[in-house]
């Protein structure tokens, strides 16, 4: 994901609400208005829509178009309100039926559908192979470290020096005080690899952690200069760390570093779609 497109689908994070059981919901109102529907009868149009195609998916719209009421100000006195808390598919369902002429629309169209994808690989998760989950979990991390890198630049990391301190500080608070270098040689690996793409799965959701919780305080506590910004993603890293120890895990620079790369992972991917593309049988008319 470029560093344009995170930045615009932050839009639509920005918005997401998390109830108390962690599950997440838009307020319809909200996404309107983020869609650039200014008027919400028309918007309500496009709802209806969504809610006829989730009935025809099999989905309960009482559960993804969840209606509320709540209360707003209208100069000296207060009304109620019809609004809807949306689940990440109702909002993939009601941008399919947005104004197409509308840039904002292809864009959320585009953020729900990675968005519901990578929900439903979630949910399957625990019944992937070990490669499989590598390559997930890798391209989460991708797009964290897009946020990660914009939050950092915000803070005042700016040069490709401060980027590999910075980078460095996270890495030594996770591993132990074990530099980049360090890393790559406790693994093997040749300077251009990237030592993200040459982890397991668990090594790879322990940095995915430091990552995220590390962009997140960063705009949490509005980090402002280079040197704060190394202390906190190394503080991060150090304290994933030890919440790996105190539940009784292998050290990250301990784990096996696996034979085949990400880059050879996706390769065998594409080769084994294609392999299959071409055992598909031919759909003639009878």
């Amino acid at each position: 994901m470029s560093e344009l497109k995170a930045r615009e689908y932050r839009q639509f994070e920005d918005i997401k609400h998390v109830r108390a059981d962690g599950s997440e919901y838009w307020l319809a109102r909200e996404l309107a208005l983020v869609l650039d529907y200014t008027q919400w009868r028309n918007f309500t149009k496009v709802l209806d829509k969504a809610m006829v195609a989730c009935n025809n998916s099999g989905h309960d719209v009482g559960y993804d178009f969840a209606e509320i009421s709540k209360i707003v100000e209208a100069g000296a006195t207060s009304k109620p309100v019809k609004d809807y808390e949306l689940s990440r598919y109702a909002c993939y369902l009601t941008v399919q039926n947005g104004d197409p002429r509308k840039e904002v629309i292809a864009l959320g169209q585009t953020y729900f559908a990675i968005q519901t994808y990578r929900q439903e690989i979630a949910d399957r998760f625990n019944q992937l192979d070990e490669d499989a989950r590598r390559l997930v979990v890798r391209g989460d991390i991708k797009q964290w470290n897009q946020l990660l890198a914009e939050s950092a630049r915000n803070a005042g990391v700016i040069t490709n020096e401060e980027f590999a301190i910075f980078q460095n500080a996270g890495y030594m608070g996770l591993y132990g005080g074990m530099t980049v270098e360090d890393i790559h040689k406790r693994k093997g690996l040749d300077v251009r690899d990237k030592i993200l793409d040459f982890m397991g799965s668990i090594e790879l959701i322990a940095n995915l952690f430091r990552i995220s919780q590390t962009e997140e305080k960063l705009k949490r506590d509005a980090i402002d200069t280079p040197e704060n910004a190394n202390s906190v993603h190394h503080a991060v890293g150090r304290e994933v760390r030890a919440a790996i120890e105190r539940v009784g895990g292998t050290m990250p620079e301990d784990l096996p570093t696996p034979k085949k790369s990400i880059a050879e992972l996706e390769k065998d991917q594409i080769a084994e779609l294609k392999r299959r593309a071409k055992q598909k049988p031919l759909m003639l008319d009878e």
